[in-house]
């Protein structure tokens, strides 16, 4: 049996690699002889660098930047020198995942860290950039990121501002006369690990900026801001980044990388699983396994295993995922093609536990549904392949 693993990180416990050591381990308890293939995948967001490094024969380069609150970071991204390329995650730079929860602040948060890696990849000459922008921890519309590169944001009395999220209302104007010249000749591809667009009730403020500590008085000045900032650019640019899709991805960061760089928005997953070729995998699998720290109804917006087992549908594959948590809503996903969902958990456990014991659980549990596997077929649900 040729079992594929399309792994996802499980945030604060493990990483895509090593939940697919963990589930290939738990395979071979119980089916030692099964053909075992591990693909790390990511939707854009946290792990991209990671999943992408082997099968890009990419160089990884460490920088100091500033990170979320403007204290230094150490972040990374890779580079393929041969092909002027440049895969930059923005969680590395700006992501949630920096900050202690007491630290969360959605209105100070700036992404300007991410902007430093891009000027450091400029510097090693790279003209294609792809931008992972899944697990931030701003909600600035971008212009952390652009104040980094040279990009002005000028206030009523000509005055640049902080690119952050209170700073947002208070543009009036956008001075590009600065803006480093060799990103005119630079191809951006960013990965979005979420379609949601720029402004209302699915927006970047309402759905997003409360998971990184906005107050409801805050979510509403976010919004406000963003409104504000989509009429400067459509006044500035010509552009009307409000509705596209993905726009509303890392805080508005999906709307200000087309506004001010010409960026084009791709789903994450797709973009990814692309890269690492995972479709040719599934063709000749009996099973695809995928893992995931919480699937619930925001899973189908482009969320790497709804990709995984879109995938496995189209091939006719059988694919179950396994999730630290779930919600009700996670059993309907079966409509996007999935077989079934499985919690990590083996009951009720606290928080802690379950990052601490994460490698346990899913080894113990992806045993579980390989000898699920192992039924004799007169106990198997009719028509079922596996």
């Amino acid at each position: 049996m040729k079992i594929v693993l399309a792994t996802n990180a499980l945030k604060g416990s493990l990483t895509a690699a090593q939940a697919g050591e963990a589930m290939r381990a738990g395979i071979h308890a119980a089916l030692p002889e099964a053909d075992v293939q591990i693909i790390p995948v990511s939707d854009g967001g946290d792990g991209l660098v990671e999943a992408l490094a082997e099968p890009l024969s990419a160089e990884l380069h460490k920088y100091t930047v500033s990170g979320p609150l403007g204290a230094s970071t150490e972040a990374t991204f890779l580079h393929c020198p041969d092909k002027q390329l440049a895969v930059i995650e923005m969680a590395t730079a700006s992501g949630l995942a920096l900050l202690s929860e007491s630290e969360l602040d959605a209105m100070a948060a700036s992404s300007r860290g991410t902007g430093e890696l891009i000027s450091a990849a400029l510097d090693l000459g790279c003209k294609h950039i792809v931008l992972g922008i899944g697990g931030s921890a701003t909600t600035d519309g971008g212009t952390g990121l652009a104040t980094a590169l040279g990009m002005r944001f000028l206030d009523d009395s000509g005055k640049a501002l902080a690119g952050n999220g209170t700073q947002l209302a208070k543009i009036r104007h956008i001075d590009h006369s600065g803006v480093d010249t060799r990103l005119a000749s630079v191809r951006f591809d960013v990965a979005c690990d979420v379609d949601n667009p720029l402004l209302g009730e699915r927006g970047a403020a309402n759905i997003y900026a409360p998971q990184k500590g906005a107050t409801a008085s805050q979510v509403a000045r976010l919004e406000q801001g963003l409104e504000n900032l989509a009429d400067v650019i459509r006044h500035d640019t010509g552009k009307d980044v409000r509705r596209i899709a993905g726009s509303g991805a890392a805080g508005g960061m999906g709307a200000g990388l087309v506004a001010f760089f010409d960026a084009t928005l791709k789903p994450g997953a797709q973009l990814v699983l692309e890269l690492l070729g995972l479709e040719t995998a599934i063709e000749g699998a009996d099973l695809v396994l995928t893992c995931e720290g919480r699937l619930d109804h925001q899973t189908r917006f482009g969320k790497a295993p709804a990709a995984v087992a879109q995938l496995a549908r189209k091939h006719d594959v059988p694919c179950i995922a396994i999730a630290g948590m779930l919600d009700d809503s996670a059993y309907a996903l079966t409509d996007i093609g999935f077989n079934a969902v499985f919690s990590l958990c083996p009951g009720p456990v606290s928080l802690e536990d379950a990052i601490r014991n994460a490698d346990h659980y899913l080894r113990n549990t992806t045993q579980q549904i390989i000898r699920c596997q192992q039924l004799p077929a007169s106990q198997k649900p009719a028509g079922q392949k596996w």
